[in-house]
């Protein structure tokens, strides 16, 4: 009997998310509306950017970066995630936040594109073990399969983060002008906000998170985009304490 009730009470604290109430998060979030030239130019990126951005500042344990437009350089955007990120303790919380053009493999920076190699590179100097990237960019799906698709799956296993995208590889990720956000933006900030939070304990994990956000954002582009998580994570990771 004792030895039934062990494995049970182990079993429920394998449940249990690696993080505590004293967990911080450690974010940069970046945004880019207003690329060089004209043609490239974008609605809704910067909104995006600033919304995750005063969401998570609402958690009064944060520390965060935003970097919007201009700002938005490869430059800064790494020299910002090794500074932001390098503060992190292992049970705290690291979120990369992107929004603007996409390409297989990465994303598009103000003064080009930026490989997820890059990106990874810059998440690796983090102990923390609660990593995640949310995209906001067409064709984001792509990034899992960018390059070489054996070392690209091996590298971000091996980083040990979670990849929300907003849309699969061969979809766009909509934005329409009568709104704040784009369609990902849209329910993952209301999705982080608490609407995702199922079972009311405070703690959003990648499950209620995906489920809610990817549900949401179907609906809502008439099943025309589909957010999809991807890593090695557990689907009690933690992704907003409150």
């Amino acid at each position: 009997m004792k030895h039934t009730l062990f494995l049970l009470f182990a079993s429920l604290m394998l449940l249990i998310p690696a993080v505590s109430t004293d967990a911080k998060v450690y974010l940069v979030s970046v945004g880019i509306t207003d690329y060089p030239g004209n043609d490239m130019d974008l609605t809704l990126p910067a909104n995006d950017a600033k919304t995750i951005a005063n969401l998570y500042a609402k958690n009064s344990k944060v520390q965060y970066s935003l970097l919007v437009n201009s700002q938005a350089t490869k430059a800064r955007i790494i020299k910002a995630m090794k500074k932001v990120f390098g503060n992190a303790g292992p049970n705290d919380i690291v979120v990369l936040f992107f929004s603007g053009h996409g390409y297989p493999g990465g994303f598009v920076a103000y003064d080009g594109e930026m490989d997820y190699s890059v990106v990874r590179e810059g998440m690796a100097g983090s102990k923390c073990k609660n990593k995640m990237i949310f995209a906001d960019a067409c064709f984001s799906g792509k990034i899992r399969t960018g390059g070489n698709h054996a070392s690209s799956v091996a590298n971000a296993k091996k980083a040990n983060v979670l990849l929300f995208l907003s849309s699969r590889s061969n979809e766009t990720s909509i934005e329409r002008r009568d709104m704040a956000n784009g369609f990902f933006t849209t329910y993952l900030s209301k999705g982080l906000r608490g609407r995702a939070d199922v079972n009311r304990d405070r703690t959003i994990t990648a499950k209620e998170l995906f489920d809610y956000v990817h549900k949401g954002v179907t609906k809502i582009s008439g099943n025309k985009q589909h957010p999809v998580m991807w890593g090695k994570f557990s689907n009690n990771m933690p992704v907003m304490v409150w």
